[in-house]
């Protein structure tokens, strides 16, 4: 079960619901702030789960909520530390309700700590995590990428990833656990490669100046002669020379790669060769061979793109394209997204399922309990 929030919050349901979870989703009856309105058709994240509309504030609503939880594998919530415990719905509630209960939180910095009741965003975490400062042009400012890396890479993705591995325990112990999944945390383990490589000597904290952080000429996007770009990652030498030999590159910057006093002039090289040809041009000459390139698509592409076609990378149920479930298993074959459910429309169903009857669910109504 979710207890509604935004963020990565309904994204780690989302995952679950795409893997086959059966995902019920508590919405609130009064309105909110969460996030800005959208249709409920276009809200992605809240795809293929089940919508029981509570009012948290009045006991009869707390009390769904428990018998719900009794029947729970999984608490999802994500709202500042200490507001379940404040509904009566905290972890010590829950567990002593069903002690065989994951209880998942989902925060920015954590449920303590010194910043543990500071509102903040994506942008904030990842720039506690070091992941910010380490994005951006050589000489500019640090680029927010979106809010993929706290919010859906560092939030969602960790909080599943770790109430899975709770599940996995629960088999051998029989007792379920918290899962204290904060932002700053998630984000900070994503750069782990990057702070390995700084201790070694081998990465600058200046942007710009790294191999992966566009500092290096053969692993950047260049601008094509009808405006579009594309993408080039030729890293190991070897997919280095394929390049330069199907682009005309002169061939004596192959040996001389990582030499970075030759980077500017080679970055010079590479922009006026690309801008010699369109990107549709390069993908006739490039994709598909091991020069490590791929064309820049924008959203509105990269559903029509062959190889993203071929796999079903996206799906258009809905009368829009969007993300199919991932990853994908041999023998569980994933199932089409399920719909975004409308604000309650699953209450009357979800409580029958509790036990309910009509009468009880009328006066759970009448009281304003349910929606």
């Amino acid at each position: 079960m979710e207890l509604a929030g935004i963020g990565p919050g309904p994204m780690c349901a989302m995952l679950l619901a795409d893997m086959g979870a059966d995902v019920v989703r508590v919405d609130r009856t009064e309105p909110s702030d969460l996030g800005s309105p959208i249709d409920p058709r276009f809200d992605v994240t809240s795809r293929g789960r089940r919508s029981i509309a509570l009012n948290l504030k009045s006991q009869p609503g707390r009390e769904v909520v428990l018998r719900l939880i009794d029947r729970a594998d999984i608490l999802i919530e994500g709202f500042r530390p200490g507001v379940t415990e404040r509904l009566s719905l905290g972890p010590d509630a829950c567990l002593k309700r069903n002690p065989r209960l994951v209880y998942g939180r989902m925060t920015g910095f954590g449920q303590d700590g010194v910043l543990a009741q500071a509102a903040g965003h994506d942008l904030n975490y990842i720039a506690l995590s070091g992941a910010l400062h380490a994005i951006g042009p050589r000489h500019g400012p640090p680029i927010p990428p979106l809010n993929l890396i706290g919010d859906y890479g560092g939030g969602a993705l960790y909080l599943a990833m770790g109430m899975l591995a709770a599940l996995v325990e629960r088999e051998r112990s029989g007792q379920g656990q918290v899962v204290d999944a904060a932002m700053v945390e998630g984000a900070a383990s994503l750069m782990a490669v990057f702070y390995g490589r700084a201790a070694a000597g081998l990465w600058t904290f200046e942007r710009g100046e790294n191999i992966l952080d566009g500092g290096a000429p053969y692993y950047a996007v260049y601008q094509t002669r009808d405006g579009l770009y594309v993408s080039i990652a030729a890293i190991e030498n070897k997919f280095f020379a394929e390049l330069a030999q199907r682009i005309g590159l002169d061939q004596s910057f192959v040996p001389r790669q990582n030499d970075r006093s030759l980077w500017p002039e080679l970055r010079e090289k590479l922009t006026t060769i690309f801008k010699t040809k369109t990107r549709d041009e390069w993908c006739a000459v490039l994709e598909g061979t091991d020069a490590c390139f791929a064309p820049v698509l924008s959203m509105a592409e990269a559903p029509m793109h062959r190889h993203n076609a071929s796999r079903d990378v996206f799906v258009n149920d809905a009368g829009y394209y969007q993300p199919a479930p991932a990853p994908r298993f041999s023998r569980t074959a994933n199932a089409t997204p399920g719909p975004v459910p409308q604000l309650g429309a699953h209450t009357r169903e979800v409580l029958a399922e509790l036990g309910y009857g009509a009468p009880d669910i009328e006066a759970l109504r009448a009281a304003g309990a349910i929606k």
